[in-house]
Protein backbone atom coordinates (compact mmCIF):
# COMPACT_ATOMS: atom_id res chain seq x y z
CA UNK A 1 0.00 0.00 0.00
CA UNK A 2 1.30 3.43 -0.92
CA UNK A 3 2.52 5.62 1.93
CA UNK A 4 0.43 8.73 2.75
CA UNK A 5 3.02 11.17 1.36
CA UNK A 6 3.18 9.41 -2.00
CA UNK A 7 -0.60 9.16 -2.15
CA UNK A 8 -1.05 12.86 -1.35
CA UNK A 9 1.53 13.87 -3.96
CA UNK A 10 -0.17 11.66 -6.51
CA UNK A 11 -3.56 13.14 -5.65
CA UNK A 12 -2.25 16.71 -6.03
CA UNK A 13 -0.66 15.81 -9.36
CA UNK A 14 -3.92 14.34 -10.67
CA UNK A 15 -5.95 17.34 -9.50
CA UNK A 16 -3.45 19.62 -11.21
CA UNK A 17 -3.75 17.69 -14.49
CA UNK A 18 -7.56 17.85 -14.32
CA UNK A 19 -7.48 21.60 -13.68
CA UNK A 20 -5.05 22.06 -16.59
CA UNK A 21 -7.46 20.15 -18.83
CA UNK A 22 -10.36 22.31 -17.59
CA UNK A 23 -8.46 25.54 -18.29
CA UNK A 24 -7.79 24.67 -21.92
CA UNK A 25 -11.12 22.94 -22.64
CA UNK A 26 -13.40 25.56 -21.08
CA UNK A 27 -11.08 28.34 -22.22
CA UNK A 28 -11.25 27.46 -25.90
CA UNK A 29 -15.06 27.15 -25.72
CA UNK A 30 -15.45 30.67 -24.33
CA UNK A 31 -12.72 31.97 -26.65
CA UNK A 32 -14.46 30.66 -29.78
CA UNK A 33 -17.81 32.07 -28.67
CA UNK A 34 -16.26 35.46 -27.88
CA UNK A 35 -14.20 35.67 -31.07
CA UNK A 36 -17.14 34.80 -33.34
CA UNK A 37 -19.00 37.90 -32.15
CA UNK A 38 -16.57 40.15 -33.99
CA UNK A 39 -14.77 37.80 -36.38
CA UNK A 40 -17.29 35.96 -38.56
CA UNK A 41 -14.91 33.54 -40.26
CA UNK A 42 -14.97 30.34 -38.17
CA UNK A 43 -13.55 28.09 -40.89
CA UNK A 44 -10.59 30.39 -41.49
CA UNK A 45 -10.02 30.48 -37.74
CA UNK A 46 -10.01 26.68 -37.70
CA UNK A 47 -7.45 26.57 -40.53
CA UNK A 48 -5.16 28.89 -38.58
CA UNK A 49 -5.50 26.69 -35.50
CA UNK A 50 -4.66 23.58 -37.53
CA UNK A 51 -1.55 25.27 -38.91
CA UNK A 52 -0.37 26.25 -35.44
CA UNK A 53 -1.12 22.78 -34.09
CA UNK A 54 1.02 21.23 -36.81
CA UNK A 55 3.92 23.57 -36.12
CA UNK A 56 3.75 23.03 -32.35
CA UNK A 57 3.43 19.25 -32.67
CA UNK A 58 6.41 19.23 -35.05
CA UNK A 59 8.49 21.22 -32.55
CA UNK A 60 7.40 18.90 -29.73
CA UNK A 61 8.37 15.84 -31.77
CA UNK A 62 11.75 17.37 -32.51
CA UNK A 63 12.29 18.11 -28.81
CA UNK A 64 11.33 14.56 -27.87
CA UNK A 65 13.67 13.17 -30.53
CA UNK A 66 16.58 15.28 -29.28
CA UNK A 67 15.88 14.26 -25.68
CA UNK A 68 15.52 10.51 -26.28
CA UNK A 69 17.82 10.18 -29.29
CA UNK A 70 15.21 8.01 -31.02
CA UNK A 71 13.71 9.04 -34.38
CA UNK A 72 9.95 9.68 -34.43
CA UNK A 73 7.62 7.73 -36.70
CA UNK A 74 6.98 9.05 -40.22
CA UNK A 75 4.34 7.21 -42.24
CA UNK A 76 4.71 6.39 -45.92
CA UNK A 77 2.45 8.21 -48.35
CA UNK A 78 0.45 5.05 -49.13
CA UNK A 79 -0.29 4.31 -45.49
CA UNK A 80 -0.78 8.00 -44.75
CA UNK A 81 -3.49 8.52 -47.36
CA UNK A 82 -5.28 5.21 -46.83
CA UNK A 83 -5.21 4.95 -43.04
CA UNK A 84 -5.03 8.53 -41.75
CA UNK A 85 -7.13 10.43 -44.31
CA UNK A 86 -10.61 9.25 -43.10
CA UNK A 87 -9.82 10.23 -39.52
CA UNK A 88 -8.40 13.57 -40.62
CA UNK A 89 -11.41 14.46 -42.78
CA UNK A 90 -13.97 13.68 -40.08
CA UNK A 91 -11.88 15.54 -37.48
CA UNK A 92 -11.73 18.63 -39.68
CA UNK A 93 -15.49 18.64 -40.27
CA UNK A 94 -16.24 18.05 -36.58
CA UNK A 95 -14.09 20.96 -35.44
CA UNK A 96 -15.06 23.25 -38.31
CA UNK A 97 -18.82 22.77 -37.92
CA UNK A 98 -18.56 23.15 -34.14
CA UNK A 99 -16.77 26.48 -34.49
CA UNK A 100 -19.21 27.55 -37.21
CA UNK A 101 -22.17 26.99 -34.85
CA UNK A 102 -20.94 29.76 -32.52
CA UNK A 103 -22.16 32.28 -35.08
CA UNK A 104 -25.74 31.29 -34.21
CA UNK A 105 -25.97 29.80 -30.70
CA UNK A 106 -24.67 30.48 -27.21
CA UNK A 107 -22.35 28.38 -25.08
CA UNK A 108 -25.15 26.70 -23.11
CA UNK A 109 -26.99 25.32 -26.13
CA UNK A 110 -23.67 24.33 -27.71
CA UNK A 111 -22.54 22.44 -24.59
CA UNK A 112 -25.84 20.62 -24.13
CA UNK A 113 -26.10 19.61 -27.79
CA UNK A 114 -22.44 18.64 -28.12
CA UNK A 115 -22.81 16.20 -25.23
CA UNK A 116 -24.81 14.01 -27.63
CA UNK A 117 -21.52 13.04 -29.30
CA UNK A 118 -21.32 10.15 -26.80
CA UNK A 119 -24.50 8.77 -28.37
CA UNK A 120 -22.94 8.75 -31.83
CA UNK A 121 -19.62 7.39 -30.54
CA UNK A 122 -21.57 4.50 -29.02
CA UNK A 123 -23.46 3.90 -32.28
CA UNK A 124 -20.35 3.83 -34.47
CA UNK A 125 -18.44 1.77 -31.90
CA UNK A 126 -21.13 -0.88 -32.34
CA UNK A 127 -20.91 -0.55 -36.13
CA UNK A 128 -17.11 -0.97 -36.09
CA UNK A 129 -17.43 -3.71 -33.42
CA UNK A 130 -15.40 -1.82 -30.86
CA UNK A 131 -18.29 -2.23 -28.40
CA UNK A 132 -20.26 -5.39 -27.73
CA UNK A 133 -24.08 -5.13 -27.82
CA UNK A 134 -25.58 -4.90 -24.34
CA UNK A 135 -29.18 -4.39 -23.16
CA UNK A 136 -28.03 -1.61 -20.82
CA UNK A 137 -26.91 0.40 -23.84
CA UNK A 138 -30.56 0.89 -24.77
CA UNK A 139 -31.06 2.73 -21.48
CA UNK A 140 -27.97 4.85 -22.20
CA UNK A 141 -29.37 5.81 -25.62
CA UNK A 142 -32.80 6.65 -24.17
CA UNK A 143 -31.37 8.78 -21.37
CA UNK A 144 -29.11 10.81 -23.66
CA UNK A 145 -31.80 11.22 -26.35
CA UNK A 146 -34.54 12.25 -23.91
CA UNK A 147 -32.13 14.54 -22.07
CA UNK A 148 -31.12 16.25 -25.32
CA UNK A 149 -34.78 16.79 -26.23
CA UNK A 150 -35.51 18.33 -22.82
CA UNK A 151 -32.40 20.52 -23.08
CA UNK A 152 -33.61 22.17 -26.26
CA UNK A 153 -37.38 22.11 -25.61
CA UNK A 154 -38.75 25.68 -25.55
CA UNK A 155 -35.24 27.06 -25.08
CA UNK A 156 -35.39 30.86 -25.11
CA UNK A 157 -32.12 31.09 -27.05
CA UNK A 158 -32.71 28.22 -29.48
CA UNK A 159 -31.49 28.63 -33.06
CA UNK A 160 -32.29 25.89 -35.59
CA UNK A 161 -29.31 26.56 -37.86
CA UNK A 162 -26.80 26.54 -35.03
CA UNK A 163 -28.42 23.50 -33.41
CA UNK A 164 -28.26 21.61 -36.72
CA UNK A 165 -24.57 22.46 -37.15
CA UNK A 166 -23.70 21.19 -33.66
CA UNK A 167 -25.80 18.05 -34.05
CA UNK A 168 -24.14 17.35 -37.41
CA UNK A 169 -20.75 17.97 -35.82
CA UNK A 170 -21.65 15.51 -33.04
CA UNK A 171 -22.66 12.90 -35.61
CA UNK A 172 -19.39 13.33 -37.49
CA UNK A 173 -17.58 13.44 -34.15
CA UNK A 174 -18.89 9.96 -33.41
CA UNK A 175 -17.20 8.72 -36.59
CA UNK A 176 -14.11 10.81 -35.83
CA UNK A 177 -13.38 9.42 -32.37
CA UNK A 178 -14.20 5.86 -33.41
CA UNK A 179 -11.72 6.10 -36.29
CA UNK A 180 -9.22 7.82 -33.98
CA UNK A 181 -9.45 4.94 -31.53
CA UNK A 182 -8.85 2.43 -34.33
CA UNK A 183 -5.97 4.51 -35.68
CA UNK A 184 -4.17 4.88 -32.37
CA UNK A 185 -4.65 1.23 -31.41
CA UNK A 186 -2.97 -0.11 -34.54
CA UNK A 187 0.47 -0.59 -33.07
CA UNK A 188 2.09 -1.26 -36.45
CA UNK A 189 1.29 2.34 -37.48
CA UNK A 190 3.22 3.70 -34.50
CA UNK A 191 0.75 6.51 -33.70
CA UNK A 192 0.04 5.52 -30.08
CA UNK A 193 1.56 8.80 -28.95
CA UNK A 194 -1.06 11.54 -29.63
CA UNK A 195 1.70 14.05 -30.44
CA UNK A 196 2.67 11.88 -33.42
CA UNK A 197 -1.02 11.46 -34.28
CA UNK A 198 -1.57 15.24 -34.20
CA UNK A 199 1.49 15.77 -36.39
CA UNK A 200 0.15 13.42 -39.08
CA UNK A 201 -3.49 14.51 -38.84
CA UNK A 202 -3.17 18.31 -39.11
CA UNK A 203 -2.04 18.60 -42.79
CA UNK A 204 -4.85 16.37 -44.06
CA UNK A 205 -7.34 18.14 -41.81
CA UNK A 206 -6.26 21.46 -43.32
CA UNK A 207 -6.67 20.22 -46.91
CA UNK A 208 -10.00 18.56 -46.06
CA UNK A 209 -11.50 21.75 -44.64
CA UNK A 210 -9.96 24.17 -47.15
CA UNK A 211 -12.54 23.58 -49.99
CA UNK A 212 -15.42 24.27 -47.58
CA UNK A 213 -13.64 27.44 -46.46
CA UNK A 214 -13.21 28.63 -50.05
CA UNK A 215 -16.87 28.00 -50.83
CA UNK A 216 -18.30 29.62 -47.71
CA UNK A 217 -15.81 32.29 -46.64
CA UNK A 218 -13.23 32.72 -49.39
CA UNK A 219 -14.78 35.66 -51.21
CA UNK A 220 -15.97 37.56 -48.15
CA UNK A 221 -12.64 37.10 -46.34
CA UNK A 222 -10.66 38.30 -49.36
CA UNK A 223 -12.61 41.58 -49.28
CA UNK A 224 -12.61 41.93 -45.49
CA UNK A 225 -10.88 44.88 -43.88
CA UNK A 226 -9.89 42.68 -40.95
CA UNK A 227 -7.24 40.82 -42.97
CA UNK A 228 -6.66 41.30 -46.69
CA UNK A 229 -7.93 44.85 -47.15
CA UNK A 230 -6.38 46.44 -44.10
CA UNK A 231 -5.20 50.01 -44.41
CA UNK A 232 -2.98 49.84 -41.34
CA UNK A 233 -0.70 47.14 -40.00
CA UNK A 234 -1.91 47.19 -36.41
CA UNK A 235 -5.44 45.76 -37.08
CA UNK A 236 -3.87 42.90 -39.07
CA UNK A 237 -1.42 42.09 -36.29
CA UNK A 238 -4.25 42.27 -33.76
CA UNK A 239 -6.36 39.78 -35.73
CA UNK A 240 -3.43 37.39 -36.15
CA UNK A 241 -2.63 37.65 -32.45
CA UNK A 242 -6.19 36.76 -31.45
CA UNK A 243 -6.20 33.80 -33.86
CA UNK A 244 -2.87 32.62 -32.48
CA UNK A 245 -4.29 32.52 -28.96
CA UNK A 246 -6.92 30.06 -30.15
CA UNK A 247 -4.25 27.91 -31.78
CA UNK A 248 -2.31 27.73 -28.53
CA UNK A 249 -5.49 26.83 -26.63
CA UNK A 250 -6.32 24.10 -29.16
CA UNK A 251 -2.86 22.56 -28.88
CA UNK A 252 -2.94 22.87 -25.10
CA UNK A 253 -6.29 21.07 -25.01
CA UNK A 254 -4.98 18.08 -26.97
CA UNK A 255 -1.77 18.06 -24.95
CA UNK A 256 -3.59 18.26 -21.59
CA UNK A 257 -5.92 15.42 -22.58
CA UNK A 258 -2.87 13.33 -23.40
CA UNK A 259 -1.22 14.16 -20.08
CA UNK A 260 -4.38 13.33 -18.14
CA UNK A 261 -4.84 9.95 -19.84
CA UNK A 262 -1.17 8.93 -19.77
CA UNK A 263 -0.59 9.89 -16.14
CA UNK A 264 -3.98 8.76 -14.72
CA UNK A 265 -6.49 6.81 -16.84
CA UNK A 266 -9.09 7.20 -19.56
CA UNK A 267 -11.75 6.80 -16.86
CA UNK A 268 -10.42 9.94 -15.16
CA UNK A 269 -10.73 11.85 -18.44
CA UNK A 270 -14.31 10.62 -18.95
CA UNK A 271 -15.45 11.56 -15.45
CA UNK A 272 -13.63 14.89 -15.65
CA UNK A 273 -15.42 15.59 -18.92
CA UNK A 274 -18.81 15.15 -17.25
CA UNK A 275 -18.05 17.69 -14.53
CA UNK A 276 -16.47 19.99 -17.12
CA UNK A 277 -19.82 20.27 -18.92
CA UNK A 278 -21.49 21.33 -15.66
CA UNK A 279 -18.76 23.92 -15.00
CA UNK A 280 -19.14 25.28 -18.53
CA UNK A 281 -22.89 25.77 -18.14
CA UNK A 282 -22.53 27.44 -14.75
CA UNK A 283 -19.85 29.81 -16.08
CA UNK A 284 -21.93 30.57 -19.18
CA UNK A 285 -24.91 31.49 -17.01
CA UNK A 286 -22.79 33.61 -14.65
CA UNK A 287 -20.47 35.34 -17.15
CA UNK A 288 -22.38 35.37 -20.45
CA UNK A 289 -25.94 35.69 -19.16
CA UNK A 290 -27.14 32.47 -20.85
CA UNK A 291 -30.69 31.61 -19.84
CA UNK A 292 -31.88 28.09 -19.11
CA UNK A 293 -35.25 26.95 -17.79
CA UNK A 294 -35.75 24.33 -15.10
CA UNK A 295 -36.74 21.84 -17.83
CA UNK A 296 -33.49 22.54 -19.69
CA UNK A 297 -31.42 21.94 -16.55
CA UNK A 298 -33.37 18.76 -15.83
CA UNK A 299 -32.78 17.55 -19.38
CA UNK A 300 -29.08 18.23 -19.06
CA UNK A 301 -29.03 16.22 -15.82
CA UNK A 302 -30.76 13.30 -17.58
CA UNK A 303 -28.25 13.51 -20.43
CA UNK A 304 -25.32 13.49 -17.99
CA UNK A 305 -26.81 10.50 -16.19
CA UNK A 306 -26.82 8.60 -19.48
CA UNK A 307 -23.19 9.53 -20.10
CA UNK A 308 -22.29 8.54 -16.53
CA UNK A 309 -24.03 5.19 -16.96
CA UNK A 310 -22.08 4.60 -20.17
CA UNK A 311 -18.77 5.36 -18.41
CA UNK A 312 -19.72 3.10 -15.51
CA UNK A 313 -20.67 0.22 -17.82
CA UNK A 314 -17.40 0.50 -19.73
CA UNK A 315 -15.47 0.43 -16.46
CA UNK A 316 -17.40 -2.56 -15.11
CA UNK A 317 -17.09 -4.70 -18.22
CA UNK A 318 -13.44 -3.81 -18.85
CA UNK A 319 -12.52 -4.90 -15.31
CA UNK A 320 -14.66 -8.04 -15.40
CA UNK A 321 -13.08 -9.18 -18.67
CA UNK A 322 -9.55 -8.16 -17.80
CA UNK A 323 -7.02 -6.74 -20.29
CA UNK A 324 -7.94 -7.06 -23.94
CA UNK A 325 -6.08 -6.68 -27.18
CA UNK A 326 -7.60 -3.21 -27.53
CA UNK A 327 -5.80 -1.90 -24.47
CA UNK A 328 -2.52 -0.07 -24.29
CA UNK A 329 -0.13 -0.07 -21.41
CA UNK A 330 -0.05 3.35 -19.79
CA UNK A 331 3.66 2.95 -19.11
CA UNK A 332 4.54 2.19 -22.71
CA UNK A 333 7.49 4.21 -24.04
CA UNK A 334 5.21 5.57 -26.75
CA UNK A 335 2.96 7.12 -24.10
CA UNK A 336 5.68 8.68 -21.99
CA UNK A 337 6.82 12.28 -22.11
CA UNK A 338 10.58 12.53 -21.41
CA UNK A 339 10.23 15.90 -19.66
CA UNK A 340 7.79 14.38 -17.16
CA UNK A 341 9.93 11.38 -16.28
CA UNK A 342 11.58 11.51 -12.90
CA UNK A 343 14.02 9.21 -11.19
CA UNK A 344 11.48 8.19 -8.59
CA UNK A 345 8.62 7.44 -10.98
CA UNK A 346 9.13 3.68 -11.01
CA UNK A 347 9.14 3.43 -7.23
CA UNK A 348 6.14 5.74 -6.91
CA UNK A 349 4.12 3.98 -9.59
CA UNK A 350 4.84 0.48 -8.30
CA UNK A 351 3.68 1.46 -4.83
CA UNK A 352 0.65 3.38 -6.08
CA UNK A 353 -0.41 0.51 -8.36
CA UNK A 354 -1.08 -1.56 -5.26
CA UNK A 355 -3.61 1.08 -4.29
CA UNK A 356 -5.20 1.45 -7.72
CA UNK A 357 -4.97 -1.28 -10.36
CA UNK A 358 -6.57 0.79 -13.11
CA UNK A 359 -3.28 2.57 -13.82
CA UNK A 360 -1.62 -0.65 -15.00
CA UNK A 361 -3.56 -0.90 -18.23
CA UNK A 362 -6.17 1.32 -19.75
CA UNK A 363 -8.37 1.54 -22.79
CA UNK A 364 -8.09 4.64 -24.95
CA UNK A 365 -11.56 6.19 -24.79
CA UNK A 366 -11.90 9.56 -26.49
CA UNK A 367 -14.89 11.89 -26.19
Amino acid sequence: MACPVQFICRAFRNVGLVLLYYVFSIGITFYNNWLMKGFHYPLFMTLVHLTLNFCLSALTRQAMQCWTGKPRIILSWTVYLHKVAPTALTSALDIGLSNWSFLFINISLYTMTKSSVVLFILFFSLVFKLEEPNPCLILVVLLISCGLFMCTFHSTQFNLEGFTLVLLASFIGGIRWTLTQVLMQKEKLGLQNPIDAMYHLQPLMFHGLFPLFLYNEGLSLSTSEKLFRVTELSPLLHSLFLLSIGGLLAFGLGFSEFLLVSRTSSLTLSISGIFKEVCTLLLAAALMGDQMSVLNWLGFAVCLSGISLHVGLKTYYSKSKGPSIRQLNSKSPELELPLLQQNGDEREDSAADEYNDEDKEQEITLH
